[in-house]
């Protein structure tokens, strides 16, 4: 399973940057880039996702991206899997505002703003911010 999530998600590599899109090839924001995946993985998407801001460092946009992630996945102790999803605190005791998927034990893929879907190195300073991190569940 966590092999056909990081095969999938390395899949949409080079998909461009765009606020709450989330079609391989076309366009995708970091939580897009998990929906695409969720929905080759799983099917349907679990839920409808809300509107959201573009900006990371808006104070009023609340704790939905963690609180859908403790809906529909797994939390995980301990350090990240190849095949978790991480999510990103990029604030100090601000609500998690960024994820990615974990490919390998220090590399994971994530979409950025000019970017698009990346595969980027997770150094010390991306391993700080991790708020929490989350196992896909087993398909039924």
């Amino acid at each position: 399973m966590k092999a056909e999530i990081v095969a999938e998600t390395r899949r949409w590599l080079g998909t461009p940057y765009r606020h709450q899109a989330a079609a391989r090839g076309a366009g995708c924001d970091c939580l897009g880039l998990v929906r695409g995946v969720w929905r080759t993985i799983y099917g349907a998407e679990p839920q409808t996702v809300p509107p959201y801001s573009a900006d990371w460092r808006d104070r009023g946009a609340g704790n939905g991206l963690e609180a859908a992630a403790l809906r529909h996945l797994i939390v995980r102790d301990g350090p990240p899997q190849p095949g978790d999803l991480i999510v990103f605190a990029l604030i100090r005791h601000r609500p998690p505002r960024h994820c990615g998927i974990l490919a390998e034990e220090s590399r994971f893929i994530h979409a950025q703003e000019h970017l698009g879907v990346v595969e980027a190195a997770l150094t010390d300073a991306w391993r700080r911010r991790i708020a929490r991190v989350f196992i896909f569940p087993e398909k039924h």
